[in-house]
C-alpha cells in the first residue's frame, strides 16, 4: 500500500512538472524573446599615444596707437565680447581734423593752379603752331604744366593723409573676440606706437603639445590627432604642424594642431589631452548605444541561453560613436543594441509563473 501511494505521488509531480514548470526554473515557462543583438569581434583601431596640451589663440592681438591724442571713449572693458568692427578707442581729434582742412586748402588751391597751367600751355601750344612764338615759350609753358599736375598729385597725397590721420583717432576691433587687456585709460594721452588693448578670437584655436624625441617617428609617419573634450567625445585635428627643431633643455619637439571651429568649450590657456596616433591594434568595440550607464559604471545586456545577462564593463578611449572595451567582454559574445528592449525582457524572465 505504501508504494503504490509513492507512485502516485510521483506521478502526479511529473504531471506538473509537464504542465506548469517549476519555480526554480522561470526561463522553462516563460520564453526568452528575439533581441537585436551584435557579435563582439577584435577589430583594427588606431593605437594611440596621450600627452597634456595647452589651447591658444590663433588670432590675437595688442591694437597700438598709429597717431597722438587724449583717450576720449573705451567703450569695452577687459573680459568683455567685442563685435568684429566695433570701436574699442576713441581719441581726440582736433589736430587731426584741422590738418585734414589745410590739406584740403591746399589741394584746392593746387587745383586751381593746375587748370591755369593747362590752360597757359594749350594757348601757347596754339600760337606756337602757327609759328607766332618761340621754342622756349612753348616749353616753360610745358614745364608749368608739369610741375602743377605734380603739384596736384601731391596735395592729393596730402589730403589722404590727413584723413588716414583722422581715421587713426578711431580704433576698432579687427575680429570679434573678447578684450583681455587695457593699456590705456581714460583722459590719458598717447603717442603713436604705444599699445592701448589686447584681445584674441575664440572662433579658431590650436593646441600646443611637446612630444618626446622617441615618438617623434611615429607621429610624423601616421599625422593623425585628436584632442580629448571633457564629456568623453573627440575633436579631430585639421591640420598638424611639427616644428623641424627640439628644445635643446627638454629634447621634444613641438607639435601644434589647428583645431576646426566647432563649440567645444575650450578656453584659450586650457590643458587638454591630445591623442596621437602612433600604430594599429586589435580592440573590441561597442556601440554607445547599447550602454547601461549607473553612475559611474557601464555595463551591456550579454545575450546567452537563459537570457539577456547584465555585465559590467571597463571601458577605454571613444572612437566616434563606439567605445573601446578594456575588461568584462569576450570575442564571440553577443551583446544586446537596444538596452531598455533587453531590461523589460529581463524582468519578464524574472517574474513568477501563476500557476
Amino acid at each position: 500500500m505504501t508504494m503504490l501511494r509513492l507512485s502516485v505521488l510521483v506521478s502526479f509531480a511529473l504531471a506538473l512538472v509537464a504542465c506548469g514548470g517549476t519555480a526554480s526554473d522561470p526561463s522553462a515557462a516563460v520564453a526568452i524573446p528575439e533581441l537585436a543583438g551584435q557579435t563582439v569581434q577584435p577589430e583594427t583601431a588606431p593605437r594611440e599615444r596621450i600627452w597634456d596640451g595647452v589651447v591658444e589663440a590663433v588670432n590675437q592681438a595688442t591694437l597700438s596707437a598709429q597717431t597722438g591724442g587724449r583717450v576720449l571713449e573705451l567703450p569695452y572693458d577687459v573680459n568683455d565680447y567685442v563685435p568684429a568692427g566695433a570701436v574699442v578707442v576713441r581719441f581726440t581729434a582736433v589736430e587731426q581734423q584741422s590738418g585734414q582742412r589745410r590739406a584740403q586748402a591746399a589741394l584746392a588751391a593746387a587745383q586751381a593752379a593746375a587748370t591755369e597751367a593747362e590752360a597757359n600751355y594749350r594757348r601757347i601750344a596754339g600760337i606756337f603752331e602757327k609759328k607766332l612764338v618761340a621754342r622756349a615759350q612753348l616749353d616753360q609753358a610745358t614745364a608749368q604744366r608739369d610741375a602743377a599736375r605734380a603739384a596736384l598729385e601731391s596735395a592729393r597725397a596730402a589730403v589722404r593723409e590727413a584723413g588716414e590721420q583722422v581715421d587713426y583717432t578711431v580704433i576698432r576691433a579687427p575680429y570679434s573676440g573678447i578684450l583681455t587687456q587695457r593699456h590705456v585709460e581714460l583722459g590719458e594721452t598717447v603717442r603713436p606706437g604705444q599699445p592701448l588693448v589686447s584681445g584674441l578670437s575664440l572662433n579658431q584655436l590650436r593646441v600646443n603639445v611637446e612630444i618626446p624625441q622617441s615618438d617623434m617617428l611615429a607621429v610624423r609617419g601616421y599625422a593623425k590627432a585628436s584632442v580629448l573634450l571633457a564629456e568623453g567625445t573627440r575633436l579631430a585635428a585639421e591640420r598638424m604642424v611639427v616644428f623641424p627643431f627640439a628644445d635643446p633643455a627638454t629634447h621634444s619637439f613641438k607639435v601644434r594642431l589647428e583645431l576646426p571651429d566647432a563649440e567645444t568649450g575650450l578656453q584659450p590657456g586650457m590643458t587638454v589631452k591630445a591623442a596621437f596616433v602612433i600604430g594599429e591594434a586589435e580592440r573590441l568595440l561597442v556601440p554607445l548605444s547599447a550602454l547601461v550607464r549607473r553612475s559611474e559604471i557601464a555595463g551591456v545586456y550579454v545575450l546567452g541561453e537563459r537570457g539577456p545577462q547584465l555585465r559590467q564593463l571597463r571601458l577605454g578611449h571613444r572612437y566616434g560613436e563606439r567605445v573601446e572595451v578594456l575588461a568584462g567582454l569576450s570575442a564571440g559574445e553577443r551583446i544586446a543594441l537596444d538596452p531598455n528592449a533587453a531590461r523589460v525582457a529581463l524582468a519578464a524572465l524574472r517574474e513568477p509563473v501563476d500557476e
